[in-house]
């Protein structure tokens, strides 16, 4: 048996599977890519998340491409992070290309060009379904986690979210809470004292200063109505194939805070929401996370430990994670090591940190009798990658290094009047695009002060009034007793005796 025979046997017995699969493409042996050695990942294994890796211009776009059309021809939805701007073409077929079809043929799999369902979402005020969620959504947990708070200021903020509960004020947006925040040290503080405890203006002030620091990146956008329903992400068209949502990320690569943000209220809200699906065949949702760095930097301690408890749980909801970023070392031991489905595209080694890198990189993947890792991990081409699954008990299969298979649709962006186009077939703009203010926290506490404001000038008036009443009687009480004594002094300067005596007085005087 020649050694590309047993390769090829290698390969088909460790990527066999009984249900169904989506095919990344055909192995490789030295050099060589083996026709029909195809790698197929199960469908039961896609929520056992992934990671797609390598060195910028080597296919990682593409792979991420290749993967979300195969789940969208199976009906599964995705939700894609388009960080850079380059996945809107995935609309649009592909126009072909000669080295496409020379590529499909040494893999054994026909080339067909397709485009896909796609709904444009954002998170800013670029064009495309709006992104919002509210504060009460968040609830305190979360939100001190990404605010990053002391335990004491954790505490403030339950006691904030506990009051409004009980006192019917909605917090939709961050004006809402600030205004609760800077009411809880002023006008309310003797109310939430009574209540609820004694609140330092000092720990107001710094949640205040987090608060602004978060508006600063973006999120005052991001907080509000009309919050975005998450079962609105797991849509099918009419002829089947799952919707692949788009969002667009482009302006906010310098705002990682709001990115992370967002994120994890997504997901806390899948988690929460989606019912659980134990070990199904296929899973409800797959999302794509691109440039995955992002969501990890600047992260406190808790916010990582709140990101690896939902990698860990939101598996058992039917939900696929895939962190996209140049190196594995990127992301955090703890996510990495829940990371079922790992594509490794080529790492470059151009320093000493760099070969480092490859070495723990290669320590991830299985041992092969067909390849030195660590140097294929330099010598892979564009659109070639290691990769290494489970298969559908769980279990590690063989690693491949693979000739990926094409994108079917195009890869290249949209041109403005395309995208136009799409945004107006949209299905879901007309249900979150408007904007909502609603009367809430930050209008009713206002009514509040004003109408205690009100009663206290009414007050103080009333007090103004009794004043001045109580001086003018004290007025007149005063000018009627001089009134009376001075007609007590008339009364007796002109009596009959005070006169005689007066007379009797004088004549005396006179003689």
């Amino acid at each position: 048996m020649s050694d590309n025979q047993a390769f090829l046997d290698h390969i088909n017995q460790g990527y066999t599977t009984k249900g169904d699969f989506i095919t990344m493409g055909a192995a490789m042996h030295e050099g060589e890519t083996i026709t029909n050695a195809h790698v197929k990942i199960p469908l039961k294994t896609l929520n056992r998340h992934g990671l797609i890796a390598g060195a910028t211009g080597t296919g990682k776009t593409k792979t991420l491409q290749v993967i979300a059309e195969n789940l969208s021809e199976k009906g599964i939805p995705v939700l894609l992070m388009d960080i850079k701007g380059d996945l809107s073409g995935i609309a649009a077929a592909s126009p072909g290309h000669p080295k496409i079809d020379e590529r499909h043929e040494k893999i054994g799999i026909p080339f067909e060009a397709k485009e896909f369902p796609v709904e444009i979402l954002s998170l800013s005020e670029q064009d495309g379904v709006r992104l919002r969620a509210t504060v009460s959504e968040f609830g305190p947990v979360l939100l001190s986690r990404i605010l990053d708070v002391t335990e004491t200021q954790a505490g403030i903020l339950s006691i904030i979210f506990k009051y409004c509960d009980d006192n019917k004020l909605p917090l939709l947006d961050l004006k809402d809470l600030k205004k609760v925040l800077q009411f809880s040290t002023a006008e309310g503080k003797k109310e939430l004292e009574k209540d609820y405890g004694r609140i330092s203006s000092a720990s107001t002030g710094s949640i205040l200063r987090k608060i602004v620091e978060l508006e600063q990146q973006g999120a005052d956008i991001f907080f509000g109505e009309k919050s975005f329903e998450v079962d609105d992400l797991c849509r099918v068209d009419e002829n089947g194939r799952g919707v692949i949502n788009i969002i667009r990320l482009t302006d906010i690569q310098d705002r990682p805070k709001l990115f992370s943000t967002f994120m994890l209220s997504l997901l806390a809200e899948i988690y929460g929401t989606f019912p659980e699906q134990g070990d199904s065949d296929r899973p409800e949702l797959v999302i794509f996370l691109d440039e995955a760095h992002l969501i990890f930097k600047q992260a406190s301690n808790a916010l990582m430990d709140q990101i690896e408890s939902i990698v860990k749980l939101i598996r058992s909801k039917g939900v696929g994670l895939y962190f996209v970023t140049q190196n594995p070392t990127d992301v955090p031991d703890g996510v990495l090591g829940q990371l079922g489905l790992k594509v490794q595209h080529a790492l470059r080694a151009f320093t000493a940190k760099d070969r480092k890198a490859i070495k723990l990189t290669a320590e991830n993947y299985p041992e092969s009798e067909y390849y030195d890792t660590k140097e294929m991990l330099t010598s892979l081409g564009i659109g070639e990658a290691l990769v290494s699954a489970l298969d559908e008990k769980g279990r590690p299969t063989p690693l491949a290094a693979t000739m990926l298979r094409a994108p079917m649709s195009r890869m290249d962006v949209l041109t403005d009047t395309e995208l136009k186009a799409l945004l107006k077939k949209s299905r879901l703009s007309s249900k979150y695009n408007e904007d909502v203010d609603r009367e809430s926290a930050y209008e009713l506490l206002s009514k509040k002060i004003e109408k205690a404001e009100a009663e206290e000038a009414k007050a103080a008036a009333k007090k103004e009034r009794e004043k001045l009443n109580r001086s003018s009687s004290s007025s007149r009480s005063k000018s009627r007793r001089t009134s009376a004594t001075e007609k007590a002094v008339i009364k007796v300067l002109t009596s009959a005796t005070f006169i005689r005596g007066a007379l009797g007085v004088l004549n005396k005087l006179l003689k």
